[in-house]
């Protein structure tokens, strides 16, 4: 299977959080939000992941575009981007650079293989990791489920 995108709510109860504070969630560098609150990745060409019927994974993939989200004066800070899928020793996990640096990335949440449609489109469910709770806000201790991730 190739993959030209993924979509992506993050977490709806936290999207439906910033906005409620008076937030705001600004997109750029290719990133798109869909009717439903997701948001649309484009794949950077050159990936190799592959997904078996199984859920085993081998390669990796990286997607344009980068998530702020942004609420109580700078308070709550959270930028995601450069979104990438890597499997590895620990399975498949969605990674992201490091903010505000942005020069190291880190697993922000592990992926497990939810659905193969008929498509060949991909569900995982993310559920978020150490180092995805601090890039998330420090909301969500690791293992909460987040939106699900969809490859098509």
């Amino acid at each position: 299977m190739s993959f030209s995108r993924l979509t992506w709510g993050v977490k709806a109860s936290f999207r439906s959080y910033v906005e409620a504070a008076g937030g705001t969630v600004d997109l750029s560098d290719g990133a798109a939000k869909t009717q439903d609150g997701t948001f649309v990745f484009n794949a950077v060409p050159g990936g190799d992941l592959t997904i078996a019927p199984d859920g085993t994974a081998s390669g990796a993939m990286r997607f344009e575009g980068t998530i702020k989200f942004d609420a109580h004066g700078g308070m709550l800070n959270t930028t995601l981007t450069e979104l990438g899928l890597e499997s590895g020793e620990d399975g498949l996990v969605l990674t992201a650079l490091q903010a505000p640096l942005n020069r190291d990335r880190c697993a922000i949440a592990k992926l497990e293989l939810a659905e193969v449609g008929a498509d060949d489109s991909v569900t995982l469910r993310a559920e978020i990791t150490l180092d995805g709770m601090y890039q998330i806000a420090d909301n969500y201790p690791p293992g909460t489920e987040l939106d699900p991730v969809q490859l098509d």
